[in-house]
């Protein structure tokens, strides 16, 4: 089995995201003895869209430029990792409501029509549908799932865009106010995931 591990917290030694993920990265691979795991820390940095990929994200790869093909570097290689996971696993820290600017820059480069999604008379059609996906969400104040959490539901509708529907959020949210009882609430879900079926 393949796993695809996304972290987006800028911070590192500090960051829950972080922490909470590796501790279910840890918990699948003993679930799945022999878990292939594949890491991209997106706040390391990622391009964002411009117009030479999105010239060449609509156009068959014979019609793209050198230069087309060379803006789309970073994306082909997101939009392989993504396809050859089996579970993705994806640390989201709240930043102002919503999620991290370089989460928002990995999204926008695997929505690729023809590779994670394609247009049929019904409308948009995700691409990488049979995937689990495991969102550890953290914050400062924020409760998750309330009405100012712009970043669970946004990542649940890009996810099953793209065809990802069974989507589990693993919280430990209002982290400012709760100290570390919500840490030990998430590393308890962690405990009890169950295995994933690949």
């Amino acid at each position: 089995m393949n796993a695809l591990v996304v972290n987006s917290s800028g911070r590192t030694e500090q960051s829950v995201s972080r922490k909470l993920v590796a501790e279910l990265v840890a918990e699948l691979s003993t679930k799945h003895p022999g878990l292939q795991t594949t890491y991209r820390d997106v706040a390391i940095g990622l391009p964002f869209v411009n117009d030479l990929m999105i010239g060449g994200f609509y156009i068959p790869d014979e019609q793209r430029t050198a230069e087309q093909r060379q803006a789309l570097i970073w994306s082909d290689e997101l939009v392989q990792e993504l396809q050859a996971a089996d579970v993705l696993v994806i640390g989201v820290p709240i930043y102002n409501f919503s999620i991290p600017a370089s989460l928002k820059a990995w999204v926008d480069l695997i929505a690729r029509a023809g590779l994670t999604f394609k247009f049929s008379e019904a409308g948009p059609e995700g691409l990488l549908k049979g995937k689990k996906a495991y969102l550890v969400v953290t914050s400062g104040g924020l409760p998750v799932g309330s009405p100012a959490d712009l970043a669970t539901p946004y990542l649940r509708q890009v996810l099953a865009f793209v065809g990802i529907t069974d989507v589990h959020i693993i919280s430990a949210d209002q982290l400012n106010l709760l100290g570390e009882q919500p840490v030990g609430t998430a590393r308890e879900a962690i405990r009890q995931i169950h295995a994933v079926v690949a």
